[in-house]
């Protein structure tokens, strides 16, 4: 086989897998500052993600106001609640987790879909939801940029996106998708904690992947 001239080196291919492997979603931080240089090396890393039609539907919004920050996180502690109800038999077992590191993290960012998005009909004609499939991967990339870093992240989806779309004065059309805790933390978990917690067991490739039509153990 002839040598592929754009492939990574072998050490820098092993650095890609890695930080993919070890990539995990953190609630435990250690209460140190975010050097602002690496926040902004991450912002642009999600700046660089692919979108469809090159829409770039992802806003964020970096929370610095500590009271707003503290009702933000009311706003999570409400759909915690809700959330646990509406799973009856595990609601204990659910509020024993923690699913928010907002008491410890560096940095907070809202990260939004944009508003205007009917206007954008590239590659959205049928597949509307493909601007949401955008900004997972801007965040995506976030994610592992910060963990090449040694930066932890964790991705906080228990909230009310309009009472949240409100408490920021988001325009009209926009949906706050996500709450990112990010900053420095002591360890990283070896496995995901929801795995270490007993929550769920992740599955494996083979059982997901499939030739020429849906899965058989699917059906």
């Amino acid at each position: 086989m002839s040598q592929n001239p754009w492939q990574f080196s072998e050490s820098d291919r092993e650095a890609v897998y890695r930080a993919i492997r070890e990539r995990r979603d953190m609630r435990h931080f250690s209460g140190e500052p975010l050097d602002p240089e690496v926040l902004r090396r991450l912002l642009q890393a999600a700046h660089q993600a692919p979108s469809v039609g090159l829409m770039q539907p992802w806003r964020f919004i970096r929370i610095t106001d500590a009271d707003l920050r503290d009702r933000i996180r009311g706003l999570v502690e409400q759909e915690r609640q809700a959330t646990a109800d509406a799973l009856s038999e595990r609601e204990a077992e659910f509020l024993r987790l923690k699913v928010e590191g907002m008491d410890k993290c560096a940095e907070v960012l809202v990260v939004a879909l944009m508003d205007q998005r009917e206007k954008h009909i590239f590659g959205r004609r049928t597949l509307p939801e493909m601007d949401l499939a955008s900004v997972s991967c801007a965040i995506q990339n976030l994610w592992l940029a910060a963990r090449a870093e040694g930066v932890g992240v964790g991705w906080v989806s228990l909230f009310d996106p309009e009472a949240l779309g409100d408490l920021l004065q988001m325009p009209q059309g926009s949906k706050a998708i996500a709450v990112l805790c990010i900053g420095p933390v002591d360890r990283f978990y070896a496995r995901p904690m929801l795995e270490q917690e007993g929550w769920a067991e992740a599955q494996p490739l083979e059982a997901l992947l499939a030739e020429n039509c849906w899965p058989q153990q699917d059906s």
